[in-house]
């Protein structure tokens, strides 16, 4: 005996789904061991055996029968291994129903009676009569959410009697989860349907060409029993009679169907009237839902929605779709307008501007809107440059008051992002004032030149990246089939873009010009640009501010890659503000300088000096520091630098204590050439100033000349008393060098004119030490020349009038001798020479003696 066999296991049916009489191949595991074993096969509970065909013991090949439950498992039942089981099911669809108007050549069962009015969607006119289920197969809702699938498939419809009707969305919105069998199915289905349509009343003949052989057999034997009765011409006859009855019939027929068929004819022409409303719902509400998207600013819809219409009814010749499409132009037309007045409303920003250029692109509007947008933009950054200053010449003369804020400069503006944001170059940063309050401080012109600089910043950058979009053709839209024509427009505008962009900067530096350097433009230029109130100069530190604003503004036009040549005007504009600035700043110095006189107090140091000196090398510093800061000793390190130190006014009224204070002055003047101005030749090297040398040695050359100018005032005022008073003094008392007695000392002359040189010397000496060799010198000069005329203009000198005199020379050039100079020991020379030579050594030795022992004493006297 073999050994018992596992119940059979089913694993697969394909398809898994379908009609009544489907052939399906069913899988599995232990189906029977031949056809012989197999002796049960059920589907959904009916009893498929009878279509059974065994293939192997892994496949069987039946069809499915109709059975009462919609799904159910694949049972086999075999000799060998008795009642299986099954992992998988199947599921059984229903038949296609005929409807009441469907021609059928078969006897329809009431039971089946299929009312088209009962089987409807929702939402769908009744008189369309459209399937529900068009593929013919269970409907299987998927998962996917509707707006998943409105994203995946925009402007489609999963509404198979739509125009924009989407097979795709269709199927995965009913059928997701359909085998791929079925759906072969279902294009079977469709075939047919399509088949059965094309047919019409042929398919009608060929699928009932039975029942007419039927028909036309009875009526063949009724024929011949008519004939063989004879009677069927004869009144009252039979044959008579059945056609009375056939016409009644024929009319009671008429009279029941025509109402229904009435009613068909009148649901057809609206179904189709219906129909075609659907289909073109979407032109007939375009007008609409144009208006509607307007509204909404859903721009991008509506010319999606527009070039659909124009594509599909652009060319129509249909009276109705016409007068439909004229409306959506009309209503286009009128966007249009819209779109291009709001691209040339000001202000407006960079994006909307693209945004409405494209739009306008995309409905082909007339003309060149981007053109048209950068025009205006452009007369509007000129509008609000001009608006600026006359905004702030009225707020100058107290129109506007000083707390208007639409003249205030925003802490949040271009200029101050650009500037905080990343440095400027060449190691500067434009920095705003950290207190408030002195925006209110600072000049008019000033915050003018700060606010005008914003407006350029802000408005330029925008303006500029706008015209680099236009000529690359970044601005139209490729759908537009214009993006080569309109680039070629803009190639040909480039000259006057340049123009605008020449104006821009133009009006930009005349603005800054007429408020700062009005002396730089024509009568004509300064009506429409000047009218500041010049009448304060700003500083040179206010000056420096601005500066930095204009030069920060440059740096940021030069960022965004504008060529220089449309930025040179700029660059003429900060060279002027430099030279103005370093001018202003001069003259500045040069006036603080003279005011230092009016804080002269004379009073004197250790060193000899007062404190004027220490306070113009901090003026010059303070200068110097001025120009740094504005970046304009780096323009002009080569500018030479000079204060006229010889003018009276520089170092005060010395009317009073004259003497002193000039002797005051020249030691401040020494100091000046042997300290301060080493200082700031340091102070010149350190902040870029590469002709230091040459301001030194030109300043030194100046002082030099005042001081030796006030140098010689002194000693005439000093030497001249002293000079003056030796020939009076020799000559007095009749004394004649002719006829005098041996001498016994000097005279009183000699002795009074040696105090006055020690009265100067001490008078030197407690204001400067250095000055007294210099100033004691000089006068010893005088002096010595002075006694050399006088000799030289004696005629004839007696004996003792010689030795005299001989006495008196050597007594004054041994008393001054450390204070000696060529010029003076060349006139005490030429003195000796002019008195007669003594004849004995020992006149020579006693007028030696007499010479030392007088000199002993007046250096006591003096002391």
């Amino acid at each position: 005996m073999s050994p018992a066999r596992q119940p059979p296991l089913v694993t697969g049916i394909s398809p898994n789904e379908g009609a009544p009489w489907t052939k399906v191949t069913i899988r599995g595991e232990n189906l029977g061991t031949g056809a012989n074993d197999l002796i049960g096969l059920s589907i959904c509970g009916h009893n498929c055996l009878l279509t059974a065909e065994w293939m192997s013991a892994s496949k069987i090949v039946c069809r499915v029968g109709p059975a009462k439950d919609d799904k159910g498992e694949i049972i086999v039942t075999t000799k060998s291994g008795g009642h299986g089981t099954s992992t998988v099911s199947f599921k059984l669809l229903k038949p296609e129903r005929i409807g009441i108007l469907d021609q059928s050549a078969v006897w329809v069962d009431e039971l089946n009676y299929y009312d088209m009015r009962t089987d409807r969607n929702k939402g769908i006119s009744p008189l369309s009569l459209r399937p529900a289920n068009p593929l013919g197969i269970d409907i299987d809702k998927g998962k996917v959410p509707l707006k998943d699938l409105e994203n995946m498939f925009p402007s489609m419809s999963g509404d198979f009697t739509s125009e924009n009707f989407s097979a795709t969305w269709y199927l995965i919105e009913n059928h997701s989860s359909t085998s791929f069998e079925q759906l072969r199915a279902a294009v079977g289905n469709l075939k047919k349907q399509a088949s059965k349509k094309n047919e019409g009343s042929l398919a009608y003949v060929k699928g009932g060409l039975s029942t007419f052989f039927e028909a036309q057999d009875a009526l063949a034997a009724i024929h011949q029993k008519l004939e063989s009765d004879g009677t069927e011409k004869v009144e009252g006859s039979m044959t008579q009679r059945l056609e009375n009855v056939l016409n009644r019939a024929s009319e009671t027929a008429d009279t029941l169907f025509q109402e229904v068929l009435g009613r068909k004819d009148k649901a057809d022409s609206t179904r189709n009237a219906l129909n075609v409303l659907q289909r073109f719902k979407f032109l007939f509400n375009l007008p609409l839902n144009i208006e509607r998207n307007i509204q909404k600013g859903d721009y991008d819809v509506v010319i999606n929605d527009y070039e659909k219409a124009k594509s599909l009814f652009g060319n129509t010749e249909v009276p109705v779709f016409k007068k439909v499409y004229s409306e959506v132009e009309t209503r286009i037309e009128a966007l249009r307008k819209l779109l291009l007045d709001k691209l040339l409303e000001t202000p407006s920003t960079l994006h909307d501007q693209k945004r409405y250029i494209r739009y306008l692109s995309d409905l082909h509007a007339p003309g060149d809107p981007a053109w048209q947008c950068i025009v205006a933009q452009h007369k509007w950054i000129l509008q609000l440059m001009q608006n600026c200053k006359e905004d702030y010449i009225k707020e100058q003369k107290g129109i506007h008051t000083l707390g208007g804020v639409s003249l205030e400069l925003d802490r949040s503006s271009a200029l101050n992002r650009i500037s905080l944001s990343a440095p400027v170059k060449r190691g500067g940063s434009f920095q705003t004032p950290k207190d408030d309050s002195r925006h209110y401080k600072s000049p008019q012109q000033v915050r003018f030149v700060e606010k005008l600089s914003d407006v350029v910043i802000s408005q330029l950058p925008n303006f500029w990246k706008l015209w680099i979009s236009y000529v690359n053709g970044s601005l139209f839209s490729e759908k537009s089939g214009q993006v080569e024509k309109l680039k070629k427009n803009a190639r040909q505008r480039q000259n006057d873009f340049k123009g605008m962009i020449e104006e821009v900067t133009r009006r930009l530096v005349q603005l800054v010009r007429g408020a700062l350097l009005p002396s730089s433009l024509t009568e004509q230029q300064l009506r429409q640009y000047g009218g500041w109130d010049t009448k304060t100069p700003l500083s040179g530190v206010w000056l420096t501010q601005v500066i930095h604003t204009v030069r920060l503004s440059h740096e940021a036009l030069s960022a965004l890659e504008i060529p220089n040549d449309l930025l040179q005007v700029i660059q003429d504009l900060l060279q002027d503000l430099r030279v103005h600035c370093l001018l202003t700043t001069l003259q500045h110095t040069e006036e603080d300088v003279k005011r230092l006189a009016e804080k002269e107090d004379w009073v004197v140091d250790n060193e000899g000096i007062t404190s004027l000196p220490a306070q113009f090398e901090q003026c010059m510093v303070q200068m110097l520091q001025s120009l740094k800061d504005g970046s304009i000793i780096s323009r002009f390190s080569s500018f030479s630098l000079s204060v006229d130190l010889a003018s009276p006014d520089l170092f005060g009224s010395i009317q009073e204590d004259f003497e002193q204070h000039l002797l005051i002055i020249l030691s401040n003047c020494q100091y000046l050439e042997r300290h301060t101005f080493l200082n700031l030749a340091e102070h010149l090297e350190k902040n870029g100033f590469t002709t230091a040398e040459k301001i030194i040695r030109v300043s030194i050359e100046a002082l030099r000349q005042l001081d030796e100018y006030l140098f010689e005032t002194y000693i005439e005022k000093k030497s001249d008393p002293i000079v003056g008073s030796l020939e009076p003094g020799i000559y007095a008392g009749y004394f004649d060098w002719k006829d005098c007695l041996p001498p016994t000392g000097v005279r009183s002359y000699l002795k009074e004119a040696l105090v006055s040189i020690i009265s100067v010397h001490a008078e030197v000496f407690t204001v400067s030490k250095e000055l007294v060799s210099r100033v004691i010198s000089k006068i010893t000069e005088a002096v010595a020349e002075e006694m050399s005329r006088l000799m030289q203009c004696v005629s004839s000198f007696s004996k003792n009038g010689a030795l005299q005199a001989r006495l008196e020379i050597c007594a004054l050039q041994d008393a001054i001798e450390p204070y000696l100079t060529t010029e003076s020991l060349t006139s005490f020379k030429q003195a000796l020479e002019a008195l007669p030579q003594l004849q004995t050594r020992s006149g020579i030795i006693e007028v030696t003696l007499i010479c030392r022992i007088k000199n002993s004493q007046i250096h006591t006297q003096g002391s």
